[in-house]
């Protein structure tokens, strides 16, 4: 396989940002798809484009032979036009889905999945070369906390006992570089995890560790954890969703693989790692 050009959309975010470093290091020509200002090394291509307005991204994907997609929306709306676009251009996608989308579903689930669902069959029957990354749940998530353990030395979240193969962000940037330059997974739906299960309680003992202050955890009810999200600003469905999700994780909590390394000859990095990674963000 000849290298590719790669565009990476969501490219300022934790995960996209990770895919343009890892790749930038590589020696990989790669192009950054941006909204506004943003900063990147000498040599990555920083080319203005919205996903949420497929026109605009013709300048972006002009030469581009793979993309690396990841959805900022709740919703597939739109999301057939992007693909049309991409493939006027590219010849590969490689998605960042979720663990929660099932093969065999014969129709979309909730609403954290669903669109992920729609995206990959749009995907799949579009002609394009293809791979669908499904991690589990990301280790930055946590940065939501971040506010609170530097403002009150406290987080205030539901089930303490949740325990989550959290995977940092560097470890799906790693497997979306094996699949954005090699064959090796054309048209495979790898579920990729952290190497083990952490609660979210030791979770922030871990940042408390990293950060070298006193951080606690305080446990508060579902229906508070709904109202905190209600009042965050986060949409009723998505409310509705998530928090009896994360319930049913105690009892059936996500599983635990060694994808990562198998794909990238490097073991999945662990949740102190990224606390410590990541330290500065909570002081």
């Amino acid at each position: 396989m000849t290298q590719p050009r790669i565009l990476v959309t969501g490219a300022t975010g934790k995960v996209g940002g990770a895919v343009v470093a890892q790749l930038h290091a590589a020696g990989v020509p790669v192009r950054a798809l941006v909204r506004g200002e943003a900063d990147f090394p000498e040599g990555v291509q920083a080319v203005r484009g919205d996903l949420g307005d497929p026109a605009s991204l013709d300048t972006a994907l002009e030469g581009v032979d793979t993309v690396f997609l990841l959805w900022p929306f709740l919703s597939a709306e739109g999301a057939s036009d992007v693909i049309d676009a991409i493939g006027k251009h590219a010849r590969r996608v490689v998605y960042l889905s979720s663990a929660g989308v099932e093969n065999e579903q014969e129709e979309p689930g909730e609403a954290i999945t669903m669109f992920h669902t729609e995206l990959e069959r749009l995907i799949e029957a579009s002609g394009l070369e293809w791979t669908a990354l499904r991690p589990t749940g990301f280790a930055s998530n946590t940065l939501g906390w971040a506010e609170e353990v530097r403002t009150t030395g406290a987080v205030r979240a539901p089930l303490a006992r949740l325990a989550r193969p959290l995977i940092h962000e560097a470890d799906m940037a790693a497997v979306a570089v094996e699949a954005l330059t090699t064959d090796a997974l054309l048209g495979a739906r790898p579920l990729i995890t952290g190497p083990e299960l952490v609660t979210q309680e030791r979770q922030v003992a871990l940042i408390s560790e990293a950060i070298g202050c006193p951080v606690r955890f305080e446990e508060i009810t579902l229906d508070e954890a709904a109202e905190q999200m209600r009042a965050a600003g986060y949409p009723a469905e998505l409310v509705e969703a998530i928090v009896p999700a994360q319930a049913e994780m105690l009892a059936h909590p996500e599983p635990v693989n060694d994808e990562v390394e198998r794909i990238t000859g490097t073991p999945a990095r662990s949740f102190q790692e990224w606390a410590v990674d990541h330290a500065a963000d909570f002081r």
